[in-house]
């Protein structure tokens, strides 16, 4: 009779075990995350055609509906990578994504850098454009996720002062654009991870002083443009009328007071065939959806985003190690806010701070920053077993 040792035996065991084999994290995809994904991915570009449209369909520019679509399939196709690449190896390369993105927030402020909308904020490469700042978002929450993940224990302060630091670096330079609303993002993305990572109360508090403090002194300093200072004016007075802030926010409302339950129909909003509502197929495009398909239309929309919110948490809870549930965490914080600022802008409830709408909105680097990120949830999730 042979004798089978402890660990030959564990190691036929692992053999037979079908998670063990290399294709087994595939089997755990988590779908619903997917088609949530996919259904924003649609409604953006049935919005996008809506309003780029014009009141004559025979004149109609497909060059935002090209774009949006080409964009959505290449961010799919980061998003399989994403996913196929194993996540705890990212830990060895944090600090070279995160030192690469910082070096193109450098770039981006000098003479290679391209202004739009009054922020140099993008780089040109030919037809194309690039933002820096959507990616180094996610750069941000595999470096902060990196760094706290070493820690099991209690977060000292010195360790709250480096991870504050590693968000704090590029979110100047995104301010030096200027550009407010991303860099908010980053500060939101950096709290929610030292939450999760163990931050204590006064630490809280401390950060929370120290921050609004920042931002008072930001407000009124010469460092906003006159747009970003109307903007916080508009919001602060919503009667004033001198500002285009203004105008914008009145409009947005006038389209989604359009819809009432059921909406006018598709392509037949009157705000959005008048163009009356500017940026309307980026900052603004909640207002095609909430003017076409009305209430209906518009809870479904944010009933997909909590949906994909629902399941980036549950995959933060399943993660086998705390990168994981880091990662998924600084996700999570990235999308509800961009998702909670741009919605809520529209309604007058939120400064506007020109933040697109997730997988909705037109624009390349966010959707495929947006589904990478998506992609290393998936990646968190199918490998909870391994």
């Amino acid at each position: 009779m042979t004798v089978v040792s402890l660990e030959e035996r564990r190691r036929r065991e692992r053999d037979l075990d079908p998670r063990s084999r290399p294709y087994a994290p595939w089997l755990h995809i988590d779908f619903v995350l997917v088609l949530a994904a996919a259904g924003l991915i649609a409604i953006g570009i049935a919005a996008i055609y809506s309003t780029t449209r014009g009141r004559d369909p025979a004149d109609f520019d497909d060059f935002f509906l090209d774009r949006q679509t080409l964009f959505s399939v290449a961010g799919g196709l980061f998003m399989v990578f994403a996913a196929w690449f194993p996540y705890r190896e990212l830990s060895k390369f944090a600090v070279a994504i995160y030192g690469t993105g910082i070096l193109a927030l450098i770039v981006v402020l000098s003479p290679f850098g391209e202004e739009v909308n009054g922020a140099r904020s993008w780089f040109r490469f030919g037809d194309f454009q690039l933002q820096p700042s959507e990616f180094q978002k996610l750069a941000v929450v595999v470096a902060v996720a990196a760094f706290l993940s070493r820690f099991d224990d209690h977060m000292s302060a010195s360790r709250v002062f480096l991870a504050v630091g590693i968000v704090a670096w590029p979110g100047l330079l995104v301010l030096l654009q200027p550009d407010v609303g991303t860099a908010l993002v980053y500060v939101f993305i950096g709290f929610v991870l030292l939450l999760v990572g163990g931050i204590r109360f006064r630490q809280t508090v401390g950060i929370a002083l120290i921050a609004t403090t920042v931002v008072a002194l930001m407000i009124n300093s010469n460092m906003l443009e006159e747009y970003q200072s109307n903007r916080l004016r508009t919001f602060v007075d919503p009667s004033s009328d001198i500002t285009e802030a203004a105008f914008q926010q009145r409009q947005a409302q006038i389209a989604i007071g359009n819809g009432g339950v059921g909406g006018r129909g598709y392509g037949e909003g009157s705000q959005t065939l008048s163009g009356l509502v500017p940026q309307q197929h980026t900052d603004f495009i909640f207002t095609v959806i909430g003017e076409e398909f009305g209430f209906v239309g518009g809870a479904t929309t944010l009933g997909l985003y909590a949906v994909l919110l629902m399941r980036i948490l549950q995959a933060a809870r399943l993660a086998k190690d705390r990168f994981g549930t880091l990662i998924c965490s600084g996700v999570f914080a990235m999308i509800l806010f961009q998702v909670f600022e741009a919605v809520g802008m529209t309604l007058g409830i939120t400064p506007i701070t020109g933040i697109p709408l997730p997988l909705v909105s037109y624009g390349g680097s966010s959707a495929i920053a947006t589904l990478i990120g998506l992609g290393l949830v998936l990646n968190v999730r199918m490998r909870r077993f391994s």
